[in-house]
């Protein structure tokens, strides 16, 4: 228990500079959460880039361990910096706890792993990053957790897939890069009444456009890399939960493993917070009008984007998201030799497998971010060899649409 009470310790001193910070609207909190200021009253936050503290006493530091004295001991542990960062993603979110990780794949694995144990059971859309896909169909496994993948869009299929020892649901909406919609009250609904939990990476739609805890979520991933940062500068990643999961599960886990986040990240994080809302909300705007002009190409290709009334979910899509997210997905007629050829023809976009940036990418997923699956898993999961990813930047969409039109010509 030392462990825990000396993270709440050190989270109070990065709390208690804005008690009212509760009742602040969305925009002041992803400037000014977490705000701690040092003695030097500095106007930015400050970065603090120490290992390790000291103390006064050696009875000071014998009462930091055990949790009676607030204050660090340890950046694997907590950091003035980090901790800043996890208390605005905490106000942004609306959830009552969170911890900073190195990356977003240690944020969706340590989620995972600190509570699941062999002979548990977890049911997972089979519509998820390459990288999430390994966690659940690889890694849990080989510690004697089982898994069952399902069409995250069925929620009778989701019924069905829970078990007595089912401990954790876990999907991604919009999903990596079909941008599959899934129900996230009804399967809330359909986790607790199995006594489970519902993991949501919310990656794509960030917490500007859906905090999926009000519709019933337990614990939300991000991979901060993606729109968090929005510059393609620093690695990162959160998960935010309950005070009781975070202190029973989550915290010690971090403490033990070490997947801590850099105090230097963490502070260009909470720098890019200050204009996330800015960001995403013209990024969708600009993927809106891409997404249109994209669609009357249906000679040449078929395209996705939650926020136009062609999306099949798109009504789900509206009622959980305030706008249609950064990423459009389209699928070329003409498979990978199409795909490359249009991909290679593009002056404005840059092909990256990273997404969320403030400059647009495009992505090839059946031979980056998803080709270690198996074909058939690639097909079922609605990935093609002509499926490329767009993730849409803060160009003049204009541009973006001209740069499409003259690689179109190409193929």
């Amino acid at each position: 228990m030392a462990s825990q009470d000396q993270d709440k310790g050190a989270k109070k001193g990065a709390t208690g500079k804005n008690p009212d910070a509760k009742s602040w609207r969305w925009a002041t909190r992803q400037v000014r959460g977490g705000t701690n200021r040092s003695q030097f009253g500095e106007t930015s936050e400050a970065v603090f880039l120490n290992s390790g503290y000291v103390y006064s006493s050696a009875e000071e530091a014998q009462a930091r361990f055990l949790g009676e004295s607030e204050g660090f001991v340890y950046s694997r542990f907590a950091n003035p910096t980090v901790a800043m960062f996890e208390e605005r993603m905490c106000l942004l979110e609306g959830a009552e706890a969170g911890r900073a990780t190195a990356t977003g794949m240690a944020a969706v694995t340590s989620a995972l792993m600190c509570y699941l144990s062999a002979g548990d059971h977890i049911v997972a859309s089979h519509a998820l990053f390459g990288s999430c896909r390994y966690i659940v169909d690889t890694l849990c496994p080989r510690y004697g957790i089982e898994f069952t993948l399902v069409d995250g869009r069925d929620n009778e299929q989701w019924q069905k897939a829970v078990r007595s020892n089912t401990k954790m649901l876990f999907l991604e909406t919009p999903a990596n890069p079909t941008l599959d919609i899934v129900d996230l009250k009804a399967v809330a609904d359909i986790a607790h009444n199995a006594g489970a939990l519902l993991v949501v990476d919310n990656v794509f739609a960030t917490p500007v456009l859906q905090r999926p805890m009000e519709f019933g979520a337990d614990i939300v991933c991000y991979s901060a890399t993606k729109h968090i940062d929005g510059q393609g500068r620093v690695l990162g990643g959160m998960v935010l939960a309950s005070e009781q999961f975070v202190e029973d599960y989550l915290g010690n886990y971090l403490r033990q493993t070490g997947p801590a986040l850099s105090p230097f990240n963490a502070w260009v994080l909470l720098k890019s917070l200050e204009s996330l809302d800015l960001r995403v909300r013209q990024m969708c705007r600009n993927a809106k009008e891409v997404a249109i002009f994209l669609q009357q190409q249906d000679n040449k290709l078929s395209a996705l984007y939650p926020g136009l009334d062609s999306h099949p979910q798109y009504a789900l899509a509206m009622d959980q998201m305030d706008m249609g997210g950064s990423v459009v997905t389209i699928n070329l007629r003409g498979g990978q030799s199409e795909a490359f050829k249009f991909a290679n023809a593009l002056s404005i976009f840059d092909i990256s497998n990273n997404l969320g940036d403030a400059k647009s990418l495009i992505t090839h997923p059946a031979t980056t971010t998803h080709q270690r699956l198996e074909e058939a898993d690639r097909l079922e999961m609605g990935i093609g060899p002509g499926t490329l990813r767009l993730s849409i930047g803060l160009e003049d969409p204009k541009d973006l649409i001209d740069d499409l039109e003259q690689a179109l010509h190409v193929i």
